[in-house]
């Protein structure tokens, strides 16, 4: 890889990338996560306070004139003591949710969705292990749940958490709406007609009518409330928290701990930001793999809002979207469709729904991150083979394969020249000789061989350095998607989105013991560090014993950074080591190069032999 010197900083730098990375993708996030664990215990410990709350404790969706009647949206009036979830859908008569994607609940008291699982999806890599549980209600230990209506003053109550609906069947399913109603006994009759599709997108339309005598003005919302904040995975490669598109303002993402300092919104107890007059976009709140978002009518324009409020000793974050005001004439009816997408943030069916229902770049509420152009086609090239052959493994095999070819005309070059660096070996040996006292006219000579050979002595930098972008895309790419989660490739792995589940300690489940974390080597890793090895003993060691150390230690340096990271990495990185070494050996045959692999090999026990023979 060009001289000695090339050779050290690349690898230095190489090394430094990989400690660096680990740090950032593995050691600071574990600490973050032990710091949520020790908040979580300690809020467990207190009595959570009930997501009731007064009125003037919670914002409006939005900051323009016309404020909602009490209770606010997002609330529920009254106090309820925290209980089992199982208790709390028991607090409200209920309509069944019921769909390929989808089961649960909707509460006909407050009209909201707030009983949502994935059937689809399970906590485990075991079928038979709890479904994802998405959505749930006020009451529980940690209420999450989207709501929908109208906001206004002087138009009587208006339906919020405690109005008691009644609907016209006991189900919805996918292409049976369910009509809810609800007469407020003041001239006033609404009609919310809730659709749902085979996968996770809810369609709420929401109808009043007004008999009464004057005319009213009110404004459509629709929000998600999330209360307590919940335990994130804390790596900076992955947002987790408040996100949205708003119209022309484009993507925002807010962390929770951003968001708590944020100004004051609405009242001193608030705190948050808003987007006044956007058309088109989304606002909602994703983990790493599922996502709620309200989604407003995308050629009407609202505002948006992120906020965080504290109820006692509960938080609580809310996604808001406010529609302008509708006046409704004595007589007359008005009314407002708006979306809830509840479920696993699938590739493919959120580019769907962007693409059908027009919602603007809804694909964003997947963090592709800021190096989209690679991650992306990452993601595609590996979808497509996953299609062909059914297994994402051996989609990453076949990608990385297929980037070879790729770069094989820059890896060839690379390797040409360092075949022409092993041609002129002895000549370079002779140089530093010749020249050992004088660094300069070293250099100089050097240069002049590496011109008259046509040598470029840093092209075997370009295979590293391709490969680093190609790393943290398909890191990238396993991490954030949900594609990746539980897919299994042969063997003992079952998720490639998580580390080798073996352990060296318990000689790979030999021993009759669970294996400690704290060492996560496991068979695959090992497996990379003997290719890694194996690929750089193809070139004979350096002269300086400083460099011969660092080229000796660096695939065991990677074997242990790379056990806790997620196993189709290490796949995908133990067959680039193969394929490498293969291109290799061919371009040096084919340079009539000597190979120096078997020497190097034999020569790490030829050096001992005479150590143990004076011994």
């Amino acid at each position: 890889m060009g001289n000695d010197k090339t050779n050290m900083i690349v690898a230095i730098a190489l090394s430094l990338a990989v400690l660096l990375g680990w740090n950032y993708f593995v050691a600071a996030p574990r600490v973050e996560q032990q710091r949520q664990a020790a908040l979580q215990n300690k809020a467990a410990t207190q009595t959570p306070t009930s997501p009731g709350a007064s009125a003037d404790a919670v914002p409006t969706p939005s900051p323009k004139e016309g404020g909602p009647t009490t209770p606010m949206p997002g609330t529920l009036g009254g106090t309820v003591t925290v209980e089992t979830r199982e208790a709390a859908l028991a607090r409200s008569p209920r309509v069944r949710i019921d769909t390929p994607a989808l089961s649960g609940s909707i509460a006909l008291k407050g009209g909201r969705v707030d009983d949502v699982s994935l059937k689809n999806y399970h906590e485990t890599v075991d079928d038979k292990s709890p479904q994802i549980v998405l959505l749930s209600p006020t009451g529980s230990a940690n209420p999450y749940y989207a709501e929908f209506g109208w906001v206004g003053q002087n138009a009587g109550p208006l339906p919020n958490g405690e109005t008691l609906w009644t609907a016209d069947g006991e189900v919805l399913s996918a292409g049976k709406p369910l009509t809810l109603s609800f007469d407020n006994g003041a001239g006033l009759v609404f009609k919310r007609i809730l659709a749902v599709d085979e996968k996770f997108m809810f369609t709420i339309r929401d109808e009043v009518e007004n008999k009464g005598a004057k005319a009213v003005t009110l404004y459509p919302y629709s929000l998600v409330s999330r209360w307590g904040k919940p335990t994130v995975q804390g790596y900076y490669v992955l947002h987790e928290g408040m996100v949205g598109v708003l119209g022309g303002e484009g993507l925002q993402e807010y962390t929770y701990d951003h968001l708590a300092k944020e100004p004051a919104y609405g009242n001193a107890a608030t705190k948050g930001k808003a987007w006044a007059n956007v058309t088109g976009g989304f606002v909602g709140i994703t983990d790493k793999y599922w996502a709620a978002t309200a989604i407003p009518d995308q050629n009407t324009p609202y505002t948006g809002a992120f906020t965080e409020r504290t109820d006692g000793q509960t938080k609580v974050y809310q996604a808001s979207v406010r529609g302008d005001g509708v006046a409704v004439e004595p007589g007359a009816s008005a009314s407002a469709t708006q979306r809830l997408f509840a479920g696993a943030k699938e590739v493919n069916t959120i580019n769907a729904y962007e693409k059908e229902l027009g919602i603007k770049q809804f694909d964003l509420v997947i963090d592709w991150g800021w190096f989209h152009f690679i991650t992306r086609p990452m993601f595609r090239a590996l979808d497509f083979f996953f299609h062909l052959f059914g297994n994402f493994g051996v989609s990453i095999l076949v990608v990385t394969f297929f980037l070879k070819l790729l770069f094989l005309p820059i890896a060839n070059k690379s390797y040409q020249s360092m075949a022409k660096m092993k041609a002129v070996q002895p000549e370079m040996m002779s140089i530093r000789e010749r020249y050992a006292d004088d660094k300069v006219k070293q250099q100089q000579a050097m240069m002049e061989l590496y011109k008259k050979e046509k040598i470029n002595p840093v092209a075997g930098c370009w295979p590293v350095l391709i490969q680093i972008p190609v790393f943290f895309a398909l890191y990238k790419v396993l991490f954030i998607t949900i594609e990746m989660r539980h897919a299994p490739f042969f063997g003992w792995i079952q998720d490639l989105a998580a580390p080798d589940p073996t352990s060296v300690l318990n000689l790979f489940g030999l021993l009759p013991f669970a294996a400690p974390d704290f060492i996560p080597l496991g068979i695959w890793p090992i497996i990379m560090g003997i290719t890694m090895f194996v690929q750089m003993k193809m070139n004979p060691a350096p002269p300086d014993p400083v460099q011969a150390q660092i080229f000796t230690f660096m695939p065991i340096v990677f074997t242990f950074m790379l056990g806790s990271f997620p196993a189709g990495l290490v796949i995908y990185w133990a067959w680039n080591n193969l394929l490498s070494v293969i291109q290799q050996y061919w371009i040096m045959r084919k340079n009539g190069v000597k190979v120096e692999l078997w020497d190097n090999l034999t020569g790490m026990f030829k050096k001992k032999a005479p150590a143990a023979a004076k011994s």
